[in-house]
């Protein structure tokens, strides 16, 4: 059985649209289905969805109330982990994120670590290398960085707590969705934590960052820009504390 996907497809400006038709043929090809919840910011581009919603390839969970950001990926994983065969293995991860990778350089890679999985090998987090971390503003990495510094610290694992991609069987995802609770991004930490005595890892430069490409930016000038970027780093710190309280708290009951 080919693999399925699932990602939040919050598209406000439609700019992200291209982009799927684009590796749309690649998708198709090495994934089953791919399940899609765009947030009402994105379901007024109505014309995208009714197109998406005409090709059997797509499952779409439209969602009719503003949701915070971890809700609305809880939404998205638990809905796909039981609507998918238990055995299928899920690739959880961000359309920017993938159309980058399949557009791009990287496009050989990524394909081959999406078909080289065996079920002995999830669930598992394909983290960002340390040549893909090069590529991202330095605040950015140092900051993200410290949650894998604090969940090593606590669990003795060494994890990307706030992932890009991840893969797991729809059964063991399933088991863990009902145990996360947190409503805010650092629930995809929450998520980490339920699997983290048995994930596996892999490091790809597939990861590398996408915002130049997707924003058609140069990539020296948008790295110097967000990294003098106090709104930037306070973004991130936004979701980081949290995961960090996060992990703290679930590390009391943790044996």
């Amino acid at each position: 059985m080919k693999p399925a996907l699932a990602f939040p497809y919050a598209d406000p400006d439609g700019n992200l649209f291209p982009h799927l038709l684009a590796i749309l043929p690649d998708l198709k090809e090495h994934f089953e289905r791919a399940y899609l919840c765009p947030p009402l910011s994105t379901i007024r581009h109505i014309e995208h969805i009714y197109k998406l919603q005409a090709d059997n390839f797509f499952t779409i969970f439209p969602i009719d109330r503003d949701m915070q950001l971890g809700e609305h990926f809880h939404y998205l994983y638990h809905r796909t982990a039981r609507m998918a065969p238990p055995e299928q293995v899920l690739h959880l991860c961000y359309l920017d994120r993938v159309a980058f990778a399949l557009e791009g350089e990287y496009r050989d890679a990524f394909l081959a670590d999406i078909d080289s999985l065996a079920d002995g090998d999830v669930p598992i987090i394909f983290q960002r290398s340390a040549f893909a971390w090069d590529t991202h503003p330095q605040n950015y990495r140092e900051l993200e960085g410290r949650v894998t510094t604090v969940g090593r610290d606590l669990f003795g694992v060494d994890l990307d707590y706030a992932w890009c991609h991840i893969a797991a069987h729809a059964g063991q995802l399933c088991e863990i969705m009902p145990l996360v609770k947190n409503p805010d991004l650092s629930m995809v930490a929450e998520m980490i934590f339920y699997m983290q005595d048995h994930i596996k890892t892999r490091d790809v430069d597939w990861l590398a960052w996408e915002d130049p490409f997707i924003f058609s930016r140069d990539a020296i000038e948008l790295k110097r820009e967000r990294e003098n970027s106090l709104d930037e780093t306070n973004k991130r710190l936004r979701y980081v504390l949290p995961m960090i309280e996060t992990l703290t708290r679930l590390s009391r009951n943790h044996v």
